[in-house]
């Protein structure tokens, strides 16, 4: 239960909420937080209620909460890249097997594989898992291919006339094998919403493209998210809190990388936080073109003007859990680093043994639990920490990071932009 008596340093507060690598509208964030901070409030005693905002922002709403007698307001925005992400979904199945062959020579030829293999396995089976599925479709689409055009040459063998000799059976054939084979795989394509094979190639693909080098569609739209960081950073509140999940921590980093860069500084304005929850920074990172995100890591791990709470949990198979981002890219300075703060949100521990094992196979749901509720939490609470009364840094001013933790440098790349 709430403290009668709860220390409050933040009455309004600034979300800036940077999704992964997702298509979907961000009405989907919104009606999750809605349901499970209910769910939240209602397991740790707090009061929580949520309500619309207009002219705030591409899209954001309102949060109101009271924990112990302190009431807090939040506005949280969610930043779009959606549209990117649809945008570099959209290519042919033929398109999406000559992504799974670059992809994959990529993260192979560079040696990046390999030393993601060394920090977590999990993340690194998600990413081989698309082509893994995607090639067993091919198999699967030339093996029925190949039946078809048996019987259909067993059926040509049993007319009366010879048809089935020559070029005219020959070409029958062929056109059996592709249209069959086509089926099969239009039938996987359509129905990715269960198996993710497609959905999970595009995203690797979308980082490997560029050998870890940001688009120039993704550049521009890191230059808008640093503005509206810059505008709520402007406002008359007393915490702007940047949350960046999965793909989007990266994204963040690069965010607040050029806010620093460029200069900017507390003075009477709110403080800056980050919280980055289940990142895949090495994915990115590891590449030998991710200059630019190297760069970033290097420079926002010293910045004395913001606090860096990093985030993941060993059950969730998509993240590169306890992975200190900055540490095993091997960015570090010499002189050692103020951030991130790295600790584990422990689902085992944190979720009963009852909802555990409901959700423990969900891979992708469990990629989301640091959005969720907590049956058992402990001091990761997302909704306390995006609407409750404490900054991030008086919340995790004593906790010390997870003494396992891993922060080897395993890069092979560690060059830095200019």
């Amino acid at each position: 239960m709430a403290s009668e008596q709860t220390p409050q340093d933040v009455t309004r507060r600034r979300v800036i909420y940077i999704p992964g690598y997702d298509p979907f509208h961000p009405r989907r964030y919104r009606e999750l937080y809605r349901k499970e901070s209910a769910a939240q409030a209602e397991i740790s005693g707090y009061r929580i209620s949520q309500h619309a905002t207009k002219g705030q922002g591409p899209f954001a709403w309102g949060v109101q909460s009271e924990v112990g007698g302190a009431q807090t307001e939040a506005q949280i925005e969610v930043l779009l890249w959606s549209d990117i992400v649809k945008a570099s979904m959209n290519p042919s199945i033929p398109a999406t097997y000559a992504m799974l062959v670059r992809t994959a020579w990529t993260y192979i030829a560079s040696g990046a594989l390999f030393r993601l293999m060394r920090l977590r396995k999990g993340p690194v089976i998600a990413a081989l898992y698309p082509i893994v599925f995607l090639l067993g479709q091919l198999l699967l689409a030339c093996a029925l291919g190949y039946a078809a055009v048996r019987l259909g040459g067993w059926a040509l063998l049993q007319l009366p006339v010879p048809v089935h000799l020559g070029v005219t059976a020959a070409l029958l054939g062929i056109i059996l094998f592709l249209s069959v084979g086509w089926a099969v795989l239009h039938w996987f394509r359509k129905r990715d919403n269960k198996f993710f094979a497609y959905y999970l190639m595009h995203d690797y693909s979308y980082s490997a493209r560029h050998k870890g080098a940001n688009p120039p569609e993704l550049e521009a739209r890191i230059a808008e998210f640093r503005a509206r960081v810059e505008e709520a950073l402007a406002s008359d509140v007393d915490e702007v809190l940047v949350v960046g999940h999965s793909s989007g921590a990266h994204i963040g980093i690069s965010v607040l990388a050029d806010l620093m860069r460029s200069g900017w500084t507390q003075g009477e304005g709110p403080r800056l936080g980050f919280l980055t929850l289940g990142h895949v920074v090495p994915m990115v990172s590891f590449l030998p073109k991710a200059d630019r995100l190297r760069a970033d890591l290097h420079d926002l791990c010293q910045w004395d003007q913001i606090t860096w709470v990093d985030v993941t949990a060993p059950g969730d198979g998509c993240a590169f859990a306890l992975c200190d981002p900055v540490s095993v890219t091997g960015v570090a300075p010499e002189n050692g680093k103020r951030w991130p703060l790295v600790f584990s949100a422990a689902f085992t521990q944190t979720l009963s043994p009852e909802r555990w094992n409901e959700i423990k196979r969900r891979f992708f749901r469990l990629h989301f639990q640091y959005l969720c509720a907590f049956d058992r939490p402990r001091d990761y609470d997302y909704f306390l920490i995006t609407a409750g009364p404490l900054s991030l840094a008086s919340r995790y001013a004593e906790r010390v990071p997870s003494k396992s933790r891993i922060e080897t440098p395993a890069s092979r790349y560690t060059s830095r932009a200019a």
